[in-house]
């Protein structure tokens, strides 16, 4: 028997849904593999700090969604010791373009007795995220989505409808200088996305990655338009439909990215949370620095 650190992000999407139940449907999933799971219900905050002493068994497996697994990596990224992920959050992006299993039993096997993989993370002004960061319209967004679920309780689903159209009502611009490492370029922008190497636009495949092993950032700037013109953008590209020319200002891959507003601090979503860091904003990807569970045995 392994002792095996098993740390839950209780507040999660799906882990908060299983309520009471939660630490018994742990406790069955990881059962029959064998590991001596070591569970532990936290609350978001108290989580770096478990994260961090569990890794000293050499593996620690974290439950939650993207936020968590964000959190796991700014604290594990460069160390030896290796990360499995139980997607228990609401979209679980991590764990889809790892292609981990999306039922509690596998997703424990996998986690308690699979084969670590060296995946990249990226990293802005020291801050870690292993999918995306972004600047204007999605921070927003998510602000006042977050708004809603504390003031009326909403689901995250429900919240983010009027969220967005609060969001797409002041319709902010930024205007940017980017250099990419060929020079500085100044844009206007409702929104810049940098991703955790390279995310599809393709019909099929839009919001996912092929790699998390390119050793790329990729970096898109929407164009500047209207309200009813970044909605009918938005709906072509969920198809697969956006135009490269027409509705990216800039559209590119880098290892190194720097961003400069005009004012001393930007607000960024770094994997659905936001932060506000000092300008100027320095990406970096960081190839092979996260050691992740993804292979069966």
């Amino acid at each position: 028997m392994t002792r095996l650190p098993v740390i839950v992000n209780r507040n999660g999407g799906t882990a908060s849904k299983l309520g009471d139940k939660l630490e018994a449907r742990l406790r069955d999933a990881f059962a029959p593999t064998g590991a001596d799971a070591d569970i532990q219900l936290l609350d978001g905050k108290d989580m770096p700090d478990a994260i961090a002493t569990g890794a000293r068994q050499g593996r620690v497996v974290v439950a939650g969604g993207d936020g968590t697994a964000a959190c796991a990596a700014g604290q594990l990224a460069g160390e030896d010791a290796e990360l499995g992920l139980l997607p228990l959050g609401t979209l679980n992006h991590l764990a889809r373009d790892l292609g981990l299993p999306d039922t509690l039993e596998d997703a424990a096997r996998l986690a308690a007795t699979g084969t670590a993989t060296a995946i990249d993370v990226a990293e802005v002004n020291g801050h870690v995220f292993v999918n995306n960061a972004s600047v204007g319209l999605y921070p927003m967004m998510v602000r006042e989505r977050e708004g809603h679920q504390d003031e009326k309780g909403w689901p995250k689903w429900l919240a983010a409808l009027p969220a967005a159209w609060a969001a797409l009502e002041r319709l902010p611009h930024h205007r940017l200088t980017l250099d990419l490492g060929k020079g500085e370029r100044t844009i206007v922008t409702p929104l810049l996305f940098v991703g955790n190497n390279v995310y599809s636009l393709a019909a099929g495949r839009v919001g996912q990655r092929k790699t998390l092993t390119g050793g790329k950032l990729s970096v898109y700037a929407v164009s500047r338009r209207g309200r009813l013109a970044l909605i009918w953008f938005a709906l072509r590209t969920l198809v697969g439909r956006a135009e490269r020319r027409l509705d990216f200002e800039t559209l590119g891959e880098c290892e190194t990215l720097t961003v400069r507003s005009a004012g001393e601090s930007i607000e960024i979503a770094l994997d659905g949370e936001v932060e506000r860091l000092e300008s100027p904003l320095e990406f970096r990807i960081r190839p092979g620095a996260l050691k992740v569970v993804t292979t069966q045995p």
